[in-house]
């Protein structure tokens, strides 16, 4: 029996209104997400898009330690939901 082909996880470079679309679903299904920022990379489980002084930011728990981060969306320099 074969397996049918795996999706490619989309990779988001803008923040593009699918881009948006997808945080958004993440926060909602408190999925997990795959970001850069400065050349790091993090998984965190997202937890709600936040407006601070005029700025949005994901707001995201890391699953090893529980601790919550901020991620201002301008310094995302890539992100993927992941499945």
């Amino acid at each position: 029996m074969t397996r049918p082909p795996l999706k490619a996880i989309p990779e988001f470079r803008s923040l593009t209104p699918e881009a948006l679309d997808a945080l958004e679903r993440a926060v909602r299904e408190r999925r997990r997400v795959a970001l850069r920022r400065r050349g790091t990379e993090y998984v965190v489980v997202a937890e709600r898009l936040e407006t601070v002084t005029r700025e949005e930011a994901l707001e995201g728990r890391l699953p090893m330690t529980g601790e919550l981060l901020a991620f201002p969306l301008r310094e995302l320099e890539s992100f993927a939901v992941l499945p």
